[in-house]
């Protein structure tokens, strides 16, 4: 077929990919649903996070110690549907069961006259989703895609997600000082069950388009989602490599936590409509810049520079941005030091650290994931919100001295990155076959 016959939609795709033709329907569905799926939650996150400046401090530890035991248990019960359902029904029912929630407490905030406990359960809620929304749409594409497809394919269809990372915050800052925030959980509702058709349509097509009625996910690839969360702490703790790779967890959610509770505190003189208004906007910067930075940036900084200045530049950039905070406690500082954190973990920090497990095997590294992703990442997220909650109500140190506290705390994480970076250069690589079989 001559390039001049070729749909231009299927032009772009095989400029974007290298696509055959009988899979551009089931991509570009899957493209779209990954869109749907985290524009909802992206509708959702400024709405969250806007209620936590009514609350104190103390308050908001006990919101993060309670969602770290209930996603805990979330994804432990997730792990068990994962071995005994088909993902024919369990990915409608998840996305479904998520949808009907948000409506249930959209109507909540109708009937229910003191909202602080249904505002408290909200928030947790949206937390577990976070977990849950992305987890299950890769699964679902694990189940779909044959592996040598999804080396092609999966990063074109993970863009949508980049792409819903725009268009919910979007949706958020300028529909939340008409609608009010109440109103965008219908509206995050509403745009999963539009998402719903296109489960049952990349499962026809997965059949008619693709032949692939003999793909099935493998439950090693899925281990990490669920199951056991401590199945990999005995391999974790005898590991210096993986207990460095924890470490640097850990400093990044002390960051992480430092700066949202100074945030959040700095913004409790604004109306919850502005909060999240002021919420989502950051989230639209922060994916807007991660998008630009991942593509353009990234993979030039690490070929260059190697992996110990990729996981120390963004750590090392925080740090600076503490000390200027320091010497200016402003809101605008803030904000910015807020942008920057999460886009420079996104587009660079965060991919950097992934290529840290290529140094690993395969069973260490699906086995390892629980351990960091749940106990150290969300406990990490729990210590810290307490440790935050004792310089600030037990200790009263301000804005400025917890923002010096957060330098030395980034320059130890930039040590951290470092010393990660040139620990994996003396590593021996896992084979070329185990490394893309792990990623397919």
């Amino acid at each position: 077929m001559s390039n001049n016959n070729v749909p231009f939609i299927r032009k772009l795709l095989m400029y974007a990919c290298d696509i055959q033709p009988q899979e551009t329907r089931v991509t570009l569905a899957s493209f779209t649903l990954v869109m749907m799926m985290m524009g909802s939650y992206y509708i959702l996150k400024p709405v969250r996070d806007a209620m936590a400046s009514d609350w104190t401090d103390a308050e908001v530890s006990w919101l993060w110690t309670a969602t770290f035991f209930f996603s805990f248990i979330a994804v432990s019960l997730y792990g068990i549907a994962i071995s005994r359902v088909r993902f024919k029904r369990l990915v409608p029912a998840v996305y479904g069961f998520f949808a009907l929630s948000f409506v249930l407490f959209y109507l909540g905030t109708q009937w229910v006259a003191e909202r602080t406990s249904l505002d408290k359960s909200f928030y947790v809620w949206i937390s577990l989703f976070s977990l849950f929304h992305i987890s299950v749409f890769w699964s679902f594409m694990a189940d779909t895609f044959s592996r040598p497809q999804s080396m092609r394919l999966f990063a074109f269809i993970g863009a949508g997600a980049s792409i819903g990372g725009l268009l919910g915050p979007a949706i958020a800052t300028f529909l939340a000082g008409d609608l009010g925030t109440d109103n965008l959980m219908l509206i995050a509702s509403a745009m999963m069950v539009l998402a719903l058709p296109l489960v049952s349509w990349v499962q026809h097509l997965k059949l008619t388009d693709l032949n692939n009625a003999g793909v099935k996910a493998d439950a090693r690839d899925l281990q990490y989602i669920g199951g056991n969360p401590l199945a990999g702490f005995n391999d974790f703790i005898k590991s210096p490599y993986l207990l460095g790779i924890g470490l640097f967890i850990f400093l990044y959610t002390s960051i992480s936590s430092f700066v949202y509770f100074e945030l959040k505190n700095l913004l409790e003189v604004y109306e919850q409509e502005t909060r999240a208004q002021i919420w989502a906007g950051m989230d639209l910067a922060v994916n807007s810049l991660t998008i630009v930075i991942a593509a353009f940036a990234t993979g030039r900084i690490a070929k260059r520079f190697g992996l110990a200045i990729t996981l120390s530049s963004v750590p090392v950039i925080v740090g600076a941005g503490m000390l200027i905070l320091s010497a200016l406690p402003m809101v605008a500082v803030v904000v910015a030091l807020q942008v920057v954190r999460r886009a420079g973990n996104f587009a660079i920090s965060r991919p950097a650290r992934e290529m840290l497990f290529t140094a690993v095997d395969r069973e260490t590294r699906f086995k390892a994931k629980p351990v960091i992703d749940i106990v150290i990442y969300r406990g990490g997220d729990m210590l810290n919100a307490w440790a935050f909650t004792l310089l600030t109500q037990g200790l009263g140190l301000g804005l400025a001295a917890v923002a010096a506290v957060g330098a030395g705390i980034a320059l130890l994480w930039a040590a951290t990155g470092w010393y990660l970076g040139k620990h994996f250069h003396s590593l021996e690589p896992e084979p070329a076959g185990a490394a893309a079989q792990a990623t397919s």
